[in-house]
């Protein structure tokens, strides 16, 4: 499947996680909440649980008028508002704790998710693979945001790329593939 297309057509999202969506750009949440009630999410709250795929069509909307770079931003804002695991207190086991944030996030079907499936903190490298209906674009902005928060004290910067060496949702995989290095 590529970007956009729900696994599973009752797979709910929970409100924080649209919230995070909404409060990304401050500028822009009237837009966002707009787009969300042209798609059948009027008014998101907290508790409450939306439909994925009205969801991922706002999502589409938001890609097609305002481009990639606001999907990652998107992506950025959502580790401040959706639940995470506690005691997460270092890179390795933050990068492993996306896939438990994104099911504890969801709920009703097939969701995909989030693997870890390298790391290596003597090259200050990790890959991470990202199987869901989402954005590239926002994966890119989740894994930066968690790379950014948890980097070891050593680190001065995170850089997250597309490794192109694997197939990609841009161009219709089912999954994409980042390289995270600090």
């Amino acid at each position: 499947m590529a970007q956009y297309i729900p696994f599973a057509p009752d797979v709910e999202v929970n409100g924080e996680t649209i919230l995070s969506f909404v409060q990304a750009i401050p500028a822009y949440s009237n837009i966002m909440l707009d787009i969300l009630k042209f798609h059948g999410i009027n008014q998101p709250k907290p508790g409450q649980w939306y439909s994925q795929e009205s969801w991922l069509n706002a999502f589409k909307e938001i890609g097609e008028k305002y481009g990639a770079n606001t999907l990652f931003a998107i992506g950025k804002a959502i580790p401040d508002n959706a639940q995470f695991p506690p005691d997460i207190d270092n890179l390795e086991k933050a990068l492993s704790s996306i896939d438990i944030a994104y099911h504890m996030n969801h709920q009703g079907g097939e969701i995909g998710y989030y693997h870890l499936i390298d790391f290596q903190s003597e090259y200050r490298f990790a890959k991470m693979e990202c199987k869901n209906p989402y954005p590239s674009n926002f994966d890119k902005g989740i894994i930066t945001a968690i790379a950014r928060k948890f980097k070891p004290d050593t680190a001065i910067v995170v850089q997250v790329e597309l490794d192109e060496n694997y197939p990609s949702r841009l161009n219709g995989s089912e999954s994409c593939t980042y390289k995270v290095s600090w």
